[in-house]
């Protein structure tokens, strides 16, 4: 059930394109970006710190992280591995609310992102206040939400979730007759309230980068590639996810791009993603769904703004200044950290 007394909705102007924010990184030579690579690959070891990227992330950044001994996923499996790896620093390649998980579960390390400018329309469409006063309206349920949010959201709720086991984690709550708050993405609260029979009370929120996706222009793509399988993430619109083969989380999706037969796929998610799946299926072709359609344009045209601030440029800067560390009120921390942990206990157990 949608819940719009408390909607709100990141204007269009606050939303940078990803062209003009591509426009805007530096152009290298190739002896230049090995030369920046090098540096990089010095400096985290100077520093005794690991480089943990986001499958959004340009596949060059994904690349150092792999050769580093730093890690590559999405954002349940980026926290996991802060936790569990040994570094002093955690240099964090996404978006801002990934940073501040990565400090709320490791807040002995220094947490270091590229860029603090890089952040999540789902996060700044869900205010800690409105929020906060949207959960007020309705005591008597269980407060679930998206890992794509602020820390001063994840502690105000009960559970916190990432899209790998939003499913799982709902099912649980349904078992023990809980009554959900789901927050903030609808997209994905709406798949859930569909596969799992819950009756949510939902925030209004959205992706940049997945409500782009348009079903009719995805039907016409469909036509032409008969044989593809469709991955779609669950953020993206219902009529998109209806037309899916694979609905699941980015781990999810290169999993099946690598298991399922097809010698071609329709990928609904950001296209930074194609690194890993042409990785883990070298031999398939991977197709980016349409994000315009019949007079439709696009502002993130299937990746998003903010993860293309993170470049080379930065993260070298940020190893040599050690500035933009994540800092998370030990209040704020510690509430969070229930919620957060939580949810690292239920996928342990």
């Amino acid at each position: 059930m949608l819940d719009t007394s408390f909607e709100t909705t990141v204007p269009l102007q606050d939303i940078p394109e990803t062209a003009v924010v591509q426009a805007g990184l530096p152009v290298y030579s190739a002896k230049q970006r090995k030369e920046k690579i090098d540096r990089i690959k010095f400096l985290l070891q100077k520093e005794n710190a690991v480089l943990i990227a986001h499958y959004y992330t340009h596949e060059t950044l994904q690349r150092i992280a792999e050769e580093t001994g730093g890690y590559v996923s999405d954002s349940l499996e980026m926290a996991r591995f802060g936790s569990r790896h040994n570094a002093t620093t955690l240099i964090v390649a996404g978006v801002r609310f990934m940073g501040e998980t990565a400090k709320i579960l490791n807040p002995e390390k220094r947490v270091l992102m590229p860029t603090l400018q890089a952040t999540c329309s789902l996060d700044i469409g869900c205010p800690a206040k409105e929020f906060s006063a949207f959960c007020d309206l309705h005591p008597e349920h269980e407060v679930v939400v998206y890992a794509n949010t602020s820390a001063e959201v994840k502690a105000r709720a009960d559970w916190v979730v990432t899209s790998s086991i939003a499913l799982k984690v709902v099912s649980h709550l349904m078992d023990q007759d809980k009554k959900i708050l789901w927050a903030p993405d609808r997209h994905l609260g709406r798949y859930i309230e569909k596969v799992t029979g819950a009756d949510m009370i939902s925030w209004q929120g959205a992706c940049v980068v997945h409500e782009e996706f348009k079903a009719r222009a995805l039907g016409d793509l469909i036509a032409k590639h008969p044989d593809a399988g469709i991955l779609v993430h669950p953020e993206s619109p219902e009529a998109v996810i209806e037309a899916a083969d694979v609905v699941g989380s980015t781990t999810a999706l290169i999993r099946a791009a690598q298991e399922l037969p097809h010698r071609s796929f329709i990928v609904a998610t950001d296209n930074r993603i194609f690194y890993k799946m042409k990785k883990a299926a070298p031999d398939k072709v991977f197709i980016e769904a349409p994000t315009a359609g019949e007079g439709a344009t696009c502002k993130s045209c299937a990746h998003c703004p903010w993860m293309a601030m993170n470049g080379l440029h930065n993260l070298e800067a940020v190893l040599e200044s050690g500035e933009n560390e994540i800092h998370v009120a030990e209040e704020i921390r510690n509430k969070a950290y229930r919620s957060t942990h939580r949810m690292l206990d239920f996928v342990a157990n």
